[in-house]
Formats: structure tokens, sequence, C-alpha cells
């Protein structure tokens, strides 16, 4: 016989297969022994109860045989001699295009402005020294994308787009946990997610796709309204039936190309705000109503959000067990952006706070037209950065200390490896989102006991959390509403948000290209 259940138990009987198997059995009315097969479908905690609970929903055989599932394959081929196709960007969009696209018989050509991952690491070693930043290496830019670096989180809404569960088959058949499955908010690790990104390119490549590191595309081959080829910063000229674009949010040379060159923009709003952190012993205490959390519970996280005056305020990537990290992608700028190894161990926990912009906050809007909130992004991270110090040293404030307007007299030790320096950033970040910031904080400290003390720090500036530029496309065929064959993608395009649903976009481009 065969049943979908779902059951709830302690934690530490969900830890346990033995334990978690006599619940099941007892919840069916039947012995362990005659259980033949248990799937796991989705783990979840249930913490609003005074004890937390983990809620397992399950698919369980007895008295008869556990039927054997199909393993998940690609349906590869060799495509060294089949049309081209450039993929402009080897992040999640750009890789999982590339899949698609050979799985459909297209050869991919994937230019990557930076470095494989291996030699990635060194210069992300280096930005956590404070050393000097590598404009074409570095947390954002580089084999894998942003997520590469920066947690690899799993979760997303975009079911509706696509098939979630082919990404995580193909993350799954490229070296990534079985509990991506079952998570109810997956997240793979920095640690592991290189050598993952590693054994997706082996995969493109021997199938007889290309990936081209230290390729900057400098310009585009258009004519008559359809795009033929790329041009790279070495001048070489690369033609092929489609261009997909690829570049994630950070590649702001690829927006001023595309202005300059008269194709199609769309200013859109997102968010910009803080990084803020927190001892992870808060969180659990106050997630799970718990003196400590034990080793059966994972380190809890948070999600929050409010309104101030008709205005969205909200956590972004938030981190239990995690670090911060500089993220910047350019001299003379500051940016910091958060992840967490796979088992979340660090006794920090980080979270964006940031608020909604819009195109009426945007200054110099008749100077720089469609470009004017990238403008905008621009010169809050060089202010940041005027405010910290040498390198990708963080300007930093005590949340309270913010929301008091008053000087912070001594800093909290932080996981932000480069260092903080001390910072009044209530002076100098816009006063339209200080007043935002103050108020929320004060909100999400009702919710989470000690959100607001001067053992919290903030660091400045959260400012790439999505593209403040669109680039629009017919919604039918995906091809940009004014190029011919020229697929705008991810992230950067402003069609996704996360590794999941880039690497869906990416998928929906590459069929669309096959279709045509």
């Amino acid at each position: 016989m065969f049943k979908q259940l779902s059951i709830e138990l302690h934690p530490e009987m969900a830890a346990s297969e033995e334990q978690y198997k006599k619940a099941i059995a007892r919840k069916i009315g039947v012995s362990p022994r005659e259980i033949t097969g248990i799937e796991i479908l989705k783990k979840s905690i249930d913490a609003r109860k005074i004890t937390p609970k983990i809620i397992m929903s399950v698919n369980v055989w007895w008295g008869e045989k556990m039927p054997e599932k199909e393993p998940f394959k690609l349906n590869l081929q060799d495509v060294t001699n089949k049309p081209e196709v450039i993929v402009v960007g080897a992040g999640p969009a750009g890789l999982f295009a590339a899949l698609k696209l050979i799985e459909n018989g297209f050869k991919p050509i994937v230019l990557e402005r930076g470095k494989n991952v291996s030699e990635r690491k060194v210069d992300v070693a280096s930005i956590n020294r404070n050393n000097a930043l590598n404009e074409e290496s570095n947390y954002c830019f580089g084999e894998g994308g942003a997520g590469t670096f920066s947690d690899g989180k799993l979760y997303t809404r975009s079911k509706k787009r696509g098939s979630t569960q082919y990404v995580l088959d193909v993350l799954k058949l490229h070296g990534a946990e079985a509990k991506i499955f079952t998570e109810a908010h997956p997240h793979i690790g920095t640690n592991n997610l290189p050598r993952i990104i590693v054994n997706i390119r082996e995969t493109i490549v021997n199938a007889g796709g290309k990936i081209i590191f230290n390729t900057r595309v400098d310009d585009l081959i258009v004519e008559n309204n359809e795009i033929l080829g790329v041009i790279t910063q070495n001048g070489d000229k690369i033609n092929g039936k489609a261009v997909i674009l690829a570049t994630g949010h950070s590649a702001r040379d690829i927006y001023e190309l595309l202005h300059k060159k008269s194709i199609l923009l769309e200013a859109k709003s997102f968010a910009m705000g803080v990084r803020v952190e927190h001892n992870q012993m808060l969180i659990d205490t106050n997630q799970y109503n718990l003196p400590e959390r034990g080793k059966y519970l994972p380190a809890a996280s948070y999600s929050l959000v409010t309104q101030v005056e008709n205005r969205g305020v909200y956590s972004f990537c938030m981190c239990p067990g995690g670090y911060i990290v500089p993220a910047a992608t350019s001299q003379n700028e500051m940016v910091v952006n958060g992840m967490s190894p796979s088992n979340r161990d660090s006794v920090y926990a980080n979270s964006g706070i940031v608020v909604e912009i819009r195109e009426e906050d945007f200054p110099d809007q008749e100077k720089y037209g469609v470009l004017a909130g990238l403008k905008f992004q621009q010169y809050l991270e060089k202010l940041a950065f005027e405010k910290g110090g040498e390198n990708v040293i963080a300007p930093a404030q005590t949340i309270a200390d913010f929301v008091g307007k008053k000087n912070t007299a001594n800093l909290p030790a932080t996981s932000y490896n480069p260092g903080v320096v001390n910072s009044d950033m209530h002076n100098w970040l816009p006063e339209f989102i200080n007043k935002k910031l103050r108020h929320a904080f004060n909100e999400f400290n009702k919710k989470i006991k000690g959100f607001v003390s001067n053992d919290a720090i903030m660091l400045g500036v959260e400012s790439r959390t999505s593209s403040p530029v669109r680039i629009p496309r017919d919604k039918d065929t995906l091809e940009h509403v004014q190029v011919a064959n020229l697929y705008p993608c991810g992230e950067g395009a402003g069609y996704a948000g996360g590794i999941v649903s880039a690497a869906i976009d990416g998928i929906r481009c590459a069929e669309m290209i096959s279709a045509k």
C-alpha cells in the first residue's frame, strides 16, 4: 500500500531514520518492519509552539515494494559542429542556458569577463584581506556569477515560469546534496558551490560547448535591427545565430553600451540600504523560544517586512550562521553582501535591510534618463567608500546609535574580515532612506527583541539587491523588443532574482532560440 502524509516530530526524532520510521508506522497503524520505503518530500520547522517541531511530508509504502525512480540525466549530445549561440556571462542564467542549448542541439559559446573558479578564489581571498580589488574577478564577476561565493540560496517563488525541479536535479547531478530537494528553504553553501560550478563547466565542455574566461564583451554587432555577434575587449569578433545576454545585475558597462547604441532600456524600481549583523544566538533565542537551539535545529533565520510611508522596507538575503563580504566591482566604491557556508556555523547572523527605491527618487533624471537609477546606486556606493577606510574597509555604526542619531563610541565585533571604521551613517545616508530604516528598525525590534541594540552592527551599503534597469523583451518570444535574436536574460536583464529563477530564465531563453 501507499500513502502520502504529513507528520509532526521533535527535532531529534526527525534527525533519526529509525525514530521517524517508528512515528510514521504508528500514524498509519502498522509495524515499522512492514514499511518497505519512505520518501521524504519536504521538511520545515514550525517554531510557533512552545517547543519547535519539524513538519515532515513523506510518501510511505508498506506491504508492497517501493517503486524505483529513474535517475535524472541530461539529454546531452555532441554539439562540436552544431550551430553556435553566444552566451554572455557564466552565472546561473548563462550556464543553464548553455546546458539547455546543448540538449537542443546548439553549441554554446560562453563568454565570461572574469576568471574560472580556482583563479577567482585567489582574488576573492585578496579582497577579504583588504588588498586591491580586481574589477573583473571578485564576488560578483567570474565563473558561476555572484552566487558562487554568496551563499547559494535556492528558494524561489518562480515556479510558474519553469521547472524548479529540473534546476535542482541538475545541481544534484553535479554534486549538490540531496537535501536541496526536501528543505523548505534549501541552500548549497558557498563552500560547496564552486565545486558544483566546475562540474557544470566540464559537462558543457565535454559535450562540445566552449567557455572562454577573461573575455569581456565590449560591443554588439547589430545590423538592420538584428544581432549577428559580439566584439570582445581584444577586438575579436565572434558571430552566432543568437546572443543570450546573461551578464548579471552588476555589469553596468552593458547598460551603458546598450544606451549608447540606442537599444531600448527601461528604468525600474529596486532597493538599497545597509547590511545588519547580530549574534546568531540572539536570533535563535527569539525564533525558537529556547535558551539554546541545540544540535538538532539549524541556525535560525528571519524574514522581516514593514511599510513606511507607503514604501516597503524589508530583509534581503538573510544569512544565518554567515559572514558579511565585500561585493564592490569598481575601484572607489563600497558594497557589502552576505553569505553562509553549508553548515551555517558562524556565530553571526546577517541580513540586508533595504528600502524600496522608486523612479521618483532618482536625482538627475533629465541628465541621465533611463540610467538615473544606476547613477544613484553608484553615487551611494562612492559615498560609502569615502566614509569607509582604505580599500574595502566598511563604514559601520551600531543599530541603536543609528536609530538614536548618536555617535558610536565602540563598534562590536563583526564577521566582516577586511575591517570596519566608525561612521555616523545617520548623517550621510540619504534622509528618505535614513527615516525609513529608523522606523523599520523599531518595528523589527518588536518582532525580534534585541534587534536594536549597541551589540548589533550595521555596515554600508547594501545596494546590489537587483538591477536598476530592465532590458525589455517580447513576452512571447523573449527576444529584445527592438533587436532580433538578442535575448536579455536573468537578473541583469531584470527578469530574475536569485540562482534558481535566473537558471529558469536561462533555460527559457535557450528553449525559445531552439523553437525559433
